[in-house]
C-alpha cells in the first residue's frame, strides 16, 4: 500500500478565541465544488469572520474564503466567499439550533483541516461574545502565565 503524506493543513481563526467564549466544539464535514480542495490542501483559505446560520434545518457557513485554484478551468471555479454547507448529525444540529435561539449565543468556524481520510473538516464552536473587559482579563492573565514560565 502507498504511504500517505503527513497532513499539515491547520488553518485556524485566531481571533474568535478572543472576540469569543467559546463553549461547545463540533467537528463538520463540507460540501465543497470544483477544486476548492485543491486550494484548501495549498492552504489558500481564511476563516477571518466567518460564522455558520441556519435555513431551515441545514447549517452553513458564511464569509469563509477558500481563494480559486490557479490551475483550475474556468467551469470549476466558483465564488471565494459563496456559503458552503456543513455536514453534521440531526442530534448535533438540533442542539445547535436550541442554543442559538439564546440570547448572545452565535456558531463560529475555529479551524479548517484535512482529515486522515482526506476529507476538509471544519471545527466549529458554540460562542458567547466576549465584552471589552473580557478582552482585557484574558489579555493579563495571558501576561501573567508568560511572566510565571519565565521565572
Amino acid at each position: 500500500m502507498a504511504k500517505r503524506k503527513e497532513n499539515r493543513i491547520d488553518i485556524r481563526n485566531k481571533k474568535a478565541t478572543f472576540d469569543y467564549e467559546l463553549i461547545e466544539h463540533f467537528t463538520a464535514g463540507i460540501v465543497l465544488s470544483g477544486s476548492e480542495i485543491k486550494s484548501i490542501r495549498a492552504g489558500k483559505a481564511s476563516l477571518v469572520d466567518s460564522y455558520c446560520y441556519f435555513v431551515e434545518n441545514e447549517l452553513f457557513v458564511k464569509n469563509m474564503h477558500i481563494a480559486e485554484y490557479w490551475w483550475g478551468s474556468a467551469f470549476s471555479r466558483q465564488d471565494p466567499k459563496r456559503d458552503r454547507k456543513l455536514l453534521l448529525t440531526k442530534k448535533e444540529l438540533r442542539k445547535l439550533r436550541r442554543a442559538t435561539r439564546e440570547k448572545g449565543m452565535t456558531i463560529i468556524a475555529t479551524r479548517l483541516f484535512i482529515s486522515d481520510n482526506g476529507y476538509a473538516k471544519l471545527n466549529i464552536a458554540l460562542a458567547r461574545g466576549k465584552r471589552e473587559y473580557d478582552k482585557r482579563h484574558s489579555i493579563k492573565e495571558k501576561d501573567m502565565r508568560r511572566e510565571m514560565e519565565r521565572v
